[in-house]
């Protein structure tokens, strides 16, 4: 997949090539009206006709088809041989005891060509055009030495090394000089390239903010302990709908639940850890703690809820699997980084947050509940929660761990308003939740009430 950044610089090298032709062409014409060697005339005239035609052809191709790599290296081919054919008109077409220096004007196209070349920024094109230009130069001024020496070998090297070779010998210095700047461009655009598309993978899990942190500071992908509020996304009886589903309808529904999370996820600051089949870990304080990483947690969860009920709604009016969510949140301590497993390095967090959130996530389907939250979560808030209908649960055991934990979950359904004739958080219609609950300022039990 070609990247922005790469269509952008193709797209302004394409213009500044059209361009240039355009000035060459102009020069060749006034070439051809001031004259000059009245015997090259007529070969002007075929160059300049020559020349307009590839410039037409070659503009044709990069607007119709600019994937045709090799359709470039024949238009710098033909206009190398236009050049040679110019020289030739100069250095050979006449008789042998003419003046064979070029003209100004006539030279300046040649240089005008490599030029043209060169904006290119093809290394090989650079070589390819200049090697035609040198070779067919050298070897005309050898053969108007050999036309001009008479006897001894003296004369013939005094007949080749002149002016004409000085002319030659500095078109082909210029030609270096573009071929090493093009090359040092080349490795260039590649760092870049390389790391525009390093930036692009990273933008498909993280937010734009931490791609920049990520980018800017090495360090931050060192393995260290940090606290991060874990979120645990799955959808339910997606592996039934996935065995029985045609292919194409399987892979747009999945599509379009991930790209719902994800950005929501990026939306509220957090990073997309993995992607496991239909299961979404996502983490706030990676690869960096704030304090208000649980706040955001929170808020992304309810806000999935929101969006992934929205999603399933619409799913059902077109015919497509109405599938219900499930979401654990936890907050507490990880190791997060980028963790070395020889022939494949993945930047995660491990740790028991991470397994509580998981089973949080699990518990949701026995609870029919779109969310469940921990208690260490809840007390991890810097603000009001969100008003909601909120189940507390006491000392709710989890597999695989010895110790249980007070959980906080929603009943099924969308939304979050506050009913304050019942003097309870509800669930209601499917707008995100912006009121803040007062119940944070006391420590989270089940004795406390709804609120």
């Amino acid at each position: 997949m070609m990247s922005s950044l790469s269509a952008h610089w193709d797209s302004a090298r394409e213009v500044r090539s059209i361009l240039l032709r355009f000035v060459a062409f102009a020069i060749l014409v006034a070439n051809l009206l001031l004259g000059g060697n009245e015997g090259a005339i007529r070969t002007h005239a075929i160059v300049v006709v020559g020349y307009f035609v590839i410039s037409l052809a070659s503009v044709a191709t990069a607007r119709f088809m600019p994937d045709r790599l090799w359709l470039n290296t024949l238009f710098v081919v033909l206009d190398a041989l236009l050049v040679a054919l110019l020289l030739y008109a100069h250095i050979l077409a006449g008789p042998v005891t003419e003046n064979h220096n070029l003209t100004t004007s006539s030279l300046v196209v040649a240089f005008i060509l490599l030029n043209h070349v060169g904006l290119k920024l093809d290394r090989r094109l650079v070589l390819v055009f200049s090697g035609i230009v040198v070779v067919s130069w050298v070897t005309m001024l050898a053969i108007t030495a050999a036309r001009h020496h008479t006897a001894d070998i003296v004369s013939l090297f005094g007949a080749f090394f002149n002016q004409d070779l000085g002319l030659t010998v500095s078109f082909g210095f210029t030609a270096f000089a573009i071929y090493l700047l093009s090359r040092d461009h080349d490795r260039t655009r590649k760092e870049a390239l390389k790391a525009d598309r390093r930036r692009l993978n990273l933008s498909r899990f993280f937010s734009p903010l931490v791609v920049a942190d990520l980018q800017e500071a090495s360090e931050a992908l060192e393995l260290e302990r940090r606290s991060a509020a874990i979120m645990f996304v799955d959808l339910r009886d997606f592996t039934s709908f996935a065995e029985t589903a045609p292919a194409r309808e399987l892979a747009l529904v999945l599509a379009e639940y991930r790209q719902l999370v994800s950005q929501t996820i990026f939306e509220h600051g957090g990073t997309v850890d993995k992607f496991i089949g239909d299961g979404v870990m996502a983490v706030f304080g990676q690869p960096a703690p704030a304090e208000d990483d649980a706040d955001r947690a929170l808020a992304c969860a309810i806000d999935l809820v929101d969006a992934l009920s929205d999603w399933k709604n619409h799913n059902a009016q077109n015919g497509y699997p109405a599938l219900e969510v499930g979401i654990g949140l936890h907050y507490g301590t990880v190791v997060g980084g980028v963790l070395d497993s020889g022939c494949h390095s993945e930047f995660t967090v491990i740790g028991d947050a991470v397994n509580v959130a998981q089973r949080l996530e699990t518990l949701a389907k026995s609870l029919d509940a779109p969310l469940v939250v921990s208690s260490a979560l809840m007390l991890g808030l810097q603000k009001q929660a969100p008003l909601a209908y909120w189940i507390p649960q006491k000392s709710v055991a989890l597999p695989g761990r010895r110790l249980p934990i007070d959980v906080w979950y929603l009943r099924r359904g969308a939304g979050v308003t506050l009913a304050e004739d019942h003097g309870i958080y509800e669930t209601g219609t499917t707008q995100t939740a912006l009121h803040r609950s007062p119940f944070q300022s006391s420590p989270l039990s089940p004795d406390s009430g709804m609120a």
